[in-house]
């Protein structure tokens, strides 16, 4: 897929209420690209609550529906029942949540729909924090940064893995995505479209007010994301896993030069900066040791 074989309609209308250079505004154009006018979408309280407005207006064209914070999985897996029942198998139905409906708040009703494979696509778009509420801790969030809940020496838990989490119950599809590498994030939304059952994607979103960089610089963030080790492009299925893009290639494992730029960063420790190259390191060496797929 070429960036110029995109398609060209747009479901993200003008003039939503995202921050400037907003991680999670670019992976929802994209994936809104790739499962095209027949989606449903369920989104909890989070920035893109804030990105579709305010009743009675909307800045997407496709229906949404805004449910409590811990629901995503359960209110997606009531749309799939009434779309069952009305017989109705061309509409994707997806829940958008953030880290913290995701790893947090919203884990039970996720585990739930993934138990009984239900037949919905969700997506943890990870800004590594509660940012639309003040930049609070989450589950998500690295080891180390100081929040708003996490003053002093910051948070003391590694970040945690809901990629794995997720592989342990068994589904059809995961994978991992980051907004520095649209083509690729729009290839796995396509594909996932295609898969029965419940589909998992986790992006990373790089947020400038929540982790203290300028806007412009996202995308760049992401990829060095990606490029050290910090996050890893990868897909799952069948128990098998594939890396993808960058990811292909050891990574470098430069971790200073991703934490760097971030003020949410500016008062690690060298012993801190260590830490999350080994960090890095070790969860690489975990998904190296799974069972691996053919490339297709």
């Amino acid at each position: 897929m070429k960036i110029k074989d995109l398609p060209t309609q747009e479901y993200i209308l003008p003039g939503n209420r995202t921050c400037a250079g907003c991680g999670a505004a670019l992976a929802y154009r994209h994936a809104l690209k790739a499962l095209g006018p027949k989606t449903i979408v369920v989104v909890p309280a989070g920035c893109v609550t804030v990105l579709h407005g305010m009743y009675p207006r909307a800045s997407v064209n496709v229906p949404v529906l805004h449910t409590a914070f811990e629901t995503t999985g359960a209110a997606a897996s009531g749309v799939v029942a009434a779309l069952e029942a009305q017989g109705r198998d061309e509409i994707c139905v997806v829940g958008w949540a953030g880290d913290g409906g995701t790893a947090d708040i919203g884990i039970q009703a996720l585990s739930g729909a993934a138990e009984r494979n239900t037949n919905y696509l969700h997506v943890c778009y990870d800004n590594e924090a509660y940012m639309n509420t003040g930049t609070q801790r989450s589950g998500a969030t690295p080891c180390g940064v100081r929040t708003a809940t996490t003053p002093g020496t910051g948070k003391a838990e590694q970040k945690k893995d809901m990629v794995m989490i997720m592989a342990a119950h068994g589904i059809p599809y995961i994978a991992t995505a980051c907004t520095a590498y649209p083509m690729d994030l729009y290839e796995k939304f396509v594909k996932a479209r295609t898969i029965h059952g419940t589909k998992y994607i986790h992006i990373l979103c790089p947020c400038g007010p929540g982790w203290g960089f300028d806007p412009a610089d996202s995308i760049g963030i992401g990829k060095l994301a990606v490029k050290t080790g910090v996050f890893n492009l990868f897909e799952i299925e069948a128990g098998k896993l594939r890396f993808n893009g960058p990811s292909k290639r050891e990574p470098t494992y430069d971790v200073e030069a991703y934490l760097t730029p971030q003020k949410r960063f500016r008062k690690f420790t060298d012993e801190q900066v260590e830490g999350t190259r080994q960090w890095a390191k070790e969860t690489r060496r975990r998904l190296e040791a799974m069972p691996r797929a053919s490339e297709p």
